[in-house]
């Protein structure tokens, strides 16, 4: 690899477009219209408690990764903080984990684009057929990958739009359905008054749907890994990061909250069901016509934004992890004119449409959904958990003049407490004292747990081979390139 291709651009985007990029991680609209809903059914009328529950522990991680991010500008984003925090051991694990997780990114949001587009086509046009899902995912992949291959900032600029817009709609609709719903407003559905699904009652229900709600904020410090590609990173990176997650932990709180007293607290268990799997589009039609029209358009929107932020993330991560020598050297291989990671994006484009078009054959697209976000959350919610321990580490270790008993030592231990139960419930852990809330998922979302399991062990079994032939890659984990 020449030295005039081996960095990526630097300066290339600014605040806004990395705000952005933490949010179309998210994907707000995606993850109000499926990633939330698929919690109904566990929480019940209480999935805005879950909502919020799950906010908590995301925004003390936030502030801890943000903490991290202005000292540590690097495309490696969470391997790196914790290399540097904890040891670069940790660190390479965590990178394991984390490209695991955005590679199913992609997947993940394209299944939905193709079971909503089929099924919502089918519903106006009874001739069209559903099982034609699988067109609209391989579509959507190869577009995504265009624009990624373009470089950040085609993709970044992409984003920001396709960002803005699916917030706007959903806000306007949340807010009309609000005003609609007139007495049936009540905040005790941010209580466990109506946790009422069979087998998930009470807090029980709460922390499964808490689960789906994790995912849906899952993504919100992927403005890190573009650290080296943007304009003064130690301040916009962590600026970025909470600004993201405040922003979307609000529009999350606000158009839950307007699903569950529009179709009331006592039936929501049923939510995610109605209106052949696509809710949101079923309350739209029942404001009028044009809501309709606006809430598709921005479901398969948020789609295409969340998957082109997640595949920005997955081929820093590469490239960072292919440039120190623990991925193959390959994966760090930059497009001469566009200066994007070429090779671990045709990894991506491949890996995501084998997970996705396998899945989606084998059971059905919804289910697929759910496998893979039950298997992205087991482990990102580990990575966010470490994060939190590498904030406390790093200044400890690094930082001791600034550190702050409350910012880097209380923050980051709520954090991390605060999503446990998550990884419990999606990981199928139970039986522990004092946890009897943990209920286990069903198969098949229940067989994601093993799967990243395996996956796990074999990033250790790569750690304990590359530590015999080449400790200087692991090591190398904890480089900042900027």
């Amino acid at each position: 690899m020449s030295k005039s291709v081996d960095k990526l651009e630097g300066n290339a985007i600014g605040l806004r477009e990395v705000v952005f990029q933490s949010i179309c991680s998210m994907a707000p609209g995606a993850a109000i219209a499926a990633s939330i809903p698929f919690g109904a059914p566990l929480a019940g009328g209480a999935l805005p408690l879950a909502v919020i529950f799950a906010f908590i522990g995301i925004l003390f991680t936030a502030s801890s990764i943000g903490q991290l991010a202005k000292h540590i500008p690097a495309a490696g984003s969470v391997a790196t903080y914790s290399a540097i925090g904890l040891r670069p051991w940790v660190g390479y694990l965590v990178g394991w984990g984390y490209a695991a997780v955005e590679v199913l990114i992609v997947p993940l949001v394209m299944l939905q684009l193709g079971y909503t587009v089929a099924g919502e086509w089918n519903s106006q046009s009874h001739g069209f057929p559903v099982g034609s899902w699988w067109v609209f995912m391989t579509l959507g992949t190869l577009l995504v990958c265009a624009l990624v291959y373009r470089g950040v900032r085609t993709s970044a600029k992409v984003g920001t739009w396709l960002g803005f817009i699916e917030i706007s709609v959903f806000v306007l609709l949340g807010a009309v359905l609000i005003f609609k719903a007139g007495h049936a407003n009540t905040l005790s559905v941010f209580t466990t008054a109506h946790a009422n699904a069979k087998g998930f009652g009470g807090w029980s229900g709460v922390i499964a749907g808490s689960v789906f709600t994790l995912l849906a904020f899952s993504g919100f410090e992927a403005a890190a890994p573009l650290a080296e590609e943007s304009k003064d990173p130690r301040k916009n990176v962590p600026k970025a990061i909470m600004i993201a997650t405040v922003v979307i932990g609000a529009v999350y709180a606000f158009t839950t909250y307007a699903a569950t007293v529009s179709f009331g607290p006592d039936k929501f268990k049923d939510f995610a069901g109605y209106n052949n799997g696509v809710p949101w589009d079923g309350l739209a039609k029942g404001v009028g016509s044009i809501f309709y029209v606006l809430v598709l358009f921005a479901i398969v929107n948020s789609t295409i934004a969340n998957a082109n932020a997640g595949a920005n993330v997955f081929t820093r991560t590469a490239y960072a992890f292919g440039r120190a020598g623990v991925f193959p050297a390959k994966l760090a291989a930059l497009d001469p004119k566009y200066k994007s990671p070429r090779n671990a994006l045709l990894l991506q484009l491949i890996l995501g449409l084998v997970i996705g078009l396998g899945l989606g054959f084998k059971y059905t697209p919804q289910v697929a959904f759910g496998i893979v976000a039950t298997g992205l959350v087991v482990i990102v919610v580990v990575v966010y958990i470490v994060a939190n321990i590498a904030c406390i580490g790093y200044y400890a270790k690094h930082r001791k003049e600034e550190r702050h008993p409350i910012i880097h030592i209380v923050v980051p231990a709520v954090g991390a407490l605060f999503l446990v139960p998550g990884f419990l419930n999606a990981a199928g852990i139970t039986g522990i004292p004092g946890l009897g809330f943990i209920v286990s998922l069903s198969a098949p979302l229940s067989y994601a747990a093993y799967f990243m399991a395996a996956w796990m062990a074999v990033g250790v079994i790569s750690l304990i081979v590359l530590q015999k032939k080449n400790p200087k890659a692991i090591a190398a984990v904890a480089d900042i390139h900027v």
